[in-house]
């Protein structure tokens, strides 16, 4: 397999060294500007604030119960489009992404119709006690809504990437449907599997239209820093937007880090 190769100091390399700083420029710049503008007592005052801390971690928590939940579901549903071809496969694979293509606001609309009390879904959950609306499952299905498609799309070129002639040597040699899928393609597509999960986790901490939508209380991070913007100013939303990205980019390092560990250890 070939690696990437070693930068060269020709003109063109040079100008896309150019270009690739500026685009990190872009992205490095208003972070780290934040950063710099938030003073040390208002991130300490921040940090010990328990509405700051509940919301955080029920950002945390909801995005990843929607994540390990809908995986199992979205994970064999990924192998299914990589490997079978049916009808209308190509109005499947559109309707999939179609959460990232609309307005989250308007998807926030489209899932309360549905989860409501006069929705088909809310008064099913409704007779045994359950509320979609304003509750933290609410805010799981809102996060799980648009994050979908990230899941299914990694996991699905995952499988993708799997030889099909590993797949119908063990079919060969007796093994189940059911076995090749969990001890030959799973094992090998894990990598971008685990790069879908990450995805769809963090794409679903970060939603703020559609669980506006459905449940403005209890309050995600995102909402809380609309709010603390739009009642306090910019002083009292800023310590909170650091803090959530500083939490954000530490889970998200850890993970890459243990998929790292996990691939050195396989080697």
């Amino acid at each position: 397999m070939n690696g990437p190769t070693k930068m060269k100091t020709d003109p063109l390399s040079l100008v896309f060294c150019a270009l690739g700083g500026l685009v990190l420029l872009f992205i490095v710049a208003p972070l780290a500007s934040m950063c710099i503008d938030c003073s040390r007592p208002e991130f300490t005052e921040t940090l010990q604030d328990a509405e700051v801390q509940n919301s955080i971690w029920l950002t945390l928590s909801t995005s990843m119960a929607a994540t390990l939940v809908f995986a199992f579901a979205a994970v064999p549903f990924a192998y299914l489009l990589a490997r079978k071809d049916f009808p209308l496969k190509g109005l499947v694979t559109g309707i999939i992404d179609l959460p990232i293509v609309i307005p989250h606001s308007a998807a926030g609309i489209a899932l309360f119709g549905v989860v409501s009390r006069t929705g088909f879904l809310g008064k099913a959950a409704g007779q045994i006690g359950l509320s979609f609306v304003g509750t933290g499952a609410g805010i799981a299905l809102a996060m799980a809504f648009v994050s979908l498609p990230f899941l299914i799309n990694a996991a699905r070129d995952g499988f993708l990437a799997v030889p099909v002639r590993l797949e119908k040597a063990a079919l060969n040699l007796g093994a189940s449907p059911s076995r090749v899928f969990f001890t030959v393609s799973l094992p090998l597509a894990w990598r971008p599997i685990l790069s879908g999960l990450i995805l769809m986790w963090a794409r679903g901490m970060s939603e703020f239209g559609a669980v506006l939508i459905i449940a403005y209380h209890p309050m995600v991070t995102p909402i809380l820093i609309y709010k603390r913007f739009g009642e306090f100013g910019l002083e009292y939303a800023r310590p909170v937007a650091v803090i959530f990205i500083a939490v954000c980019l530490l889970f998200f390092v850890a993970f890459r880090f243990l998929a790292r560990e996990k691939q050195h250890a396989q080697r």
